[in-house]
């Protein structure tokens, strides 16, 4: 696939906050494995209803998730001090993924933002909540 052009050390975790962040069966299982308990409350504790998206024929299980002081709401599994997965091991397969291609986009707006606002730290958010 090539050379990224993206660093996901360097982002606030973006992705992270998405609201549906699917969590398919094989998920699931390996968050349980993780944790060691049965598949059934890894479901119950970790994972909720999401929305149903265009094109679904219903809503999916998704990662629960919690308040966040840049995007509002973000992974349940997400360190919002350290700013990084704590699963990461065991994250779903939509995280493993992500974003698809050789490019994010929210990493180019990042990037270009940190160098406009001269701010190696800033994080720019995007209203997401």
């Amino acid at each position: 696939m090539g050379k990224e052009k993206y660093d996901c050390l360097k982002c606030p975790g973006y992705c992270c906050s998405y609201p549906n962040i699917h969590a398919k069966p094989k998920d699931i299982k390996r968050l349980a494995e993780h944790f060691k308990v049965s598949e059934e409350e890894a479901e119950k504790r970790y994972t909720k209803k999401g929305f149903k998206e265009k094109g679904m024929k219903k809503a999916p299980r998704v990662l629960r998730h919690q308040k966040d002081e840049h995007f509002g709401s973000i992974c349940w599994f997400f360190d919002t001090d350290k700013r990084r997965c704590t699963i990461y091991e065991a994250r779903p397969k939509i995280c493993r993924e992500y974003p698809g291609r050789k490019r994010c986009g929210y990493y180019e707006f990042l990037t270009f933002e940190r160098d406009a606002q001269e701010d190696p730290d800033y994080i720019a958010v995007t209203n997401n909540y």
